[in-house]
């Protein structure tokens, strides 16, 4: 884990924080050890189009993939894209 993960697991510890975000596999492991309960990126996105907050996620998570060098499993972004009710727009 990076110094980042590290401060944002001990701050989520001390402030007794209901959520923490965090995306790095081995910063999550270890969040879950801990008992803390975690979402990711994609899991904020998911929420936001719940709430109306978005309209698609297949968009954001193109654009996140292309210039921000995002990295997600093509079954998990199937997945994802499956749990939002987007699994039509795939070759959109």
């Amino acid at each position: 884990m990076d110094e980042g993960e590290c401060e944002a697991i001990a701050l989520a510890i001390e402030l007794d924080a209901e959520l923490l975000l965090i995306d790095e596999r081995r910063g999550r492991a270890e969040a879950d050890r801990l008992g803390l309960r975690i979402t990711g990126l994609l899991g904020v996105l998911v929420e936001a189009k719940q709430k109306g907050f978005i309209i698609a996620v297949k968009p954001v998570m193109d654009m996140l993939i292309a210039t921000a060098e995002f990295r997600v499993a093509d079954v998990l972004y199937t997945r994802i894209l499956q749990m939002v009710g987007e699994v039509n727009d795939l070759n959109a």
